[in-house]
């Protein structure tokens, strides 16, 4: 199995006439996931070679069946585009949409949260997602990841998130899901969430988690390791060297006094009885040879 996404996931572009949105919506499919439509305001009626564009979400919801979104929109509208799929009854939204306003993401976060329930976002400022051999939705590679499980892996870093699935691919192990879940102090999707998706999901066998400094997230996460992970959990936190009080690449990476640093969330991890890395590599490596293990 694979979390959230898979083959028969059905995907909308909104923002598909544009540069970026054509250039990634176009990867996905050609990595077979099943884009069915794009999202273009005024652009309603035209194509982009062969994926029908629609004026509106809900529009290309009637007439594809599409239950996922793949936002690729300015920062100025990326807001309005979440809320828009979300009231279209799209129940899974990728906004890989960077340099949002903090006070945008924290409204539509809320929005969601108290209106639509159902819909979870990804993002924003994230890779996506991709369930190696299913579907694709964001900016990650598809030539990196391997069929096959065992590993599910999630990330606050995009580009470690690439590392990840490269360094087990080259060592022969696959993987279920990799989700991106990006920096941003304000993410649609945590750590928690995607933790107990891979404790419920039968083919994932372990999991690899890769933190960064800043905020509480990979503390939150130590403790639901402790309480309720059964699957073994392999991490890395990105941000050692970092000096305090400075943002360190993502927004969300902003270390106070003692709190958020990179030693903190890994003795959390460690007591919670993760197996922690020092390095990417290593991380790869632990989890090649845990999986030999299995």
């Amino acid at each position: 199995m694979a979390i959230f996404v898979d083959e028969n996931t059905k995907v909308l572009v909104q923002g598909l006439t544009g540069s970026q949105g054509r250039f990634h919506g176009l990867r996905n499919r050609a990595y077979g996931t099943k884009v069915v439509g794009g999202v273009t305001p005024g652009k309603g009626g035209t194509d982009v070679e062969g994926i029908p564009v629609f004026d509106s979400v809900e529009e290309a919801v009637v007439a594809t069946g599409a239950t996922a979104s793949f936002i690729s929109v300015p920062p100025r509208f990326a807001a309005s585009a979440v809320l828009e799929a979300a009231a279209a009854g799209i129940t899974f939204v990728v906004c890989i949409t960077e340099f949002i306003p903090a006070h945008d993401e924290s409204m539509f976060y809320n929005v969601l949260r108290r209106d639509f329930p159902g819909t979870r976002l990804l993002g924003p400022n994230c890779p996506g997602i991709i369930s190696p051999g299913r579907c694709n939705i964001g900016i990650t590679s598809g030539d990196i990841a391997l069929p096959g499980g065992p590993v599910g892996i999630v990330s606050r870093s995009g580009t470690l998130t690439y590392q990840a699935l490269y360094e087990l691919s080259q060592g022969g192990v696959g993987q279920t899901t990799c989700v991106g879940i990006g920096g941003d102090p304000v993410p649609g999707t945590n750590f928690i969430d995607c933790l107990a998706a891979f404790e419920a999901d039968p083919e994932t066998k372990a999991v690899l988690m890769i933190g960064e400094i800043g905020g509480s997230e990979e503390e939150n996460a130590a403790a639901f390791i402790r309480d309720h992970m059964s699957k073994p959990v392999v991490t890395y936190i990105a941000g050692v060297t970092a000096p305090p009080g400075r943002k360190m690449g993502h927004a969300g990476a902003i270390v106070s006094g003692s709190l958020g640093t990179a030693q903190a969330k890994m003795d959390a991890l460690r007591e919670a009885g993760a197996i922690v890395a020092v390095n990417p590599t290593e991380a790869g490596e632990k989890m090649v040879e845990l999986v030999s293990s299995l």
